[in-house]
């Protein structure tokens, strides 16, 4: 008898990932969504149900009395649905975000002030958060498991690929398009955010059904295998379109333009690890995260969101090319005086591994 499974939801960037893994796997799929947005990477053999997942009674109606080995709640209201698939499926994984850490949402919660690099499945929740949506997050957590105790949740980081509705590299692409070479970065580019290219995090939610007794009342955080700081995403983004840009590195502080990129109004990291779900369910990349920013940066490119779209809008950047200019020459203009100072007070350091780190051995036979 062929397994069945339901993903509801399925057609953003992660969905198709989940659909043909589970097609290649031998399931019977189907995918329930509003049908709003169709995608040409999901075979034509695959059911569409539509209708509203954020109904509970449309759902139902829907459905009817179908149950269903697999349940995929990647899209829809979690809280209903969870309840609502008890006795309707044997295996029930869902999709949950990453803000459900104590100081994601807001990081003087945390002391010291920030998240800890990198956060772990253990670590605290933001349970009683004051953040509504944060609040909403840590209580749907509660529901699936306290209704799905066998169930598996896992926390999506920033998504990035074809089909992200909030692609920050656009910030990086348009610049580029319109010929900007100058971008501002905050406190070095060093700041390090976790991000999932679609298709890995796809092939990642696959995983659970090969490992079902390991998956079993777990929360995983989704992350690529590797994370790349700001500054690093941003040479990245250049060179896949071939071109040479000047990183501007500001203070955070003065650094305001940087922020639509970083997402946040701080450089401080938002790092997770991925190492629980490499470890139990046998993770890796589908693709490597430098080919697959490339490969982002590319599409973009050839696709780019339409200037002032709503999607452009909601990243929050005003493209102020002169402001940026401004800030830039007014931030070179007038740290002469330190820059002087901090060459007059060079000690030489060298890393003890770097090249002439031995020459200390020199000085001190002199002396």
């Amino acid at each position: 008898m062929v397994a069945t499974a339901l993903v509801i939801g399925g057609t953003g960037p992660t969905g198709p990932g989940v659909v043909n893994g589970l097609v290649e796997r031998g399931y019977d799929v189907s995918i329930l969504h509003t049908g709003r947005h169709e995608v040409d990477t999901i075979p034509d053999s695959v059911p569409h149900i539509h209708t509203n997942p954020f109904g509970i009674a449309e759902v139902e109606e829907a459905l009817g009395a179908a149950t269903f080995d697999v349940v995929y709640a990647m899209y829809g209201r979690l809280r209903d649905l969870a309840p609502y698939f008890v006795g309707c499926c044997g295996q029930f994984i869902a999709v949950g975000g990453i803000p459900v850490y104590k100081g994601y949402a807001r990081p003087a919660q945390n002391w010291p002030r920030g998240l800890l690099t990198p956060l772990r499945e253990s670590s605290d929740r933001a349970e009683g958060d004051a953040n509504d949506k944060v609040a909403k997050i840590v209580a749907t957590e509660d529901v699936l498991f306290e209704h799905h105790p066998g169930g598996t949740i896992f926390r999506y980081p920033l998504i990035y690929g074809p089909g992200q509705i909030n692609p920050r590299e656009w910030l990086i692409v348009r610049r580029i398009i319109d010929g900007r070479r100058r971008i501002i970065v905050a406190d070095g580019g060093l700041t390090l955010r976790t991000a999932a290219y679609g298709p890995n995090a796809g092939h990642a939610l696959t995983l659970a059904v090969d490992h079902p007794d390991a998956a079993a009342g777990k929360a995983y955080n989704i992350s690529d295998e590797h994370t790349l700081t700001a500054r690093q995403t941003i040479e990245v983004i250049a060179a896949a379109l071939d071109v040479e840009i000047d990183i501007v590195n500001l203070p955070g502080d003065l650094a305001t333009p940087a922020r639509p990129f970083l997402g946040e109004e701080e450089s401080l990291h938002r790092s997770m690890s991925p190492d629980l779900m490499i470890n139990e369910l046998g993770y890796r990349d589908k693709v490597d995260t430098v080919e697959a920013v490339g490969l982002t940066a590319r599409y973009l490119h050839e696709n780019p969101v339409r200037r002032g779209s709503t999607m452009e809008r909601r990243m929050q950047d005003p493209f102020d090319y002169e402001a940026e200019d401004a800030i830039i020459d007014a931030y070179r203009s007038s740290i002469g005086r330190a820059a002087e100072l901090a060459a007059a007070h060079d000690p030489d350091f060298r890393g003890r591994y770097s090249p002439g780190s031995d020459d200390w051995r020199l000085v001190d036979a002199k002396n």
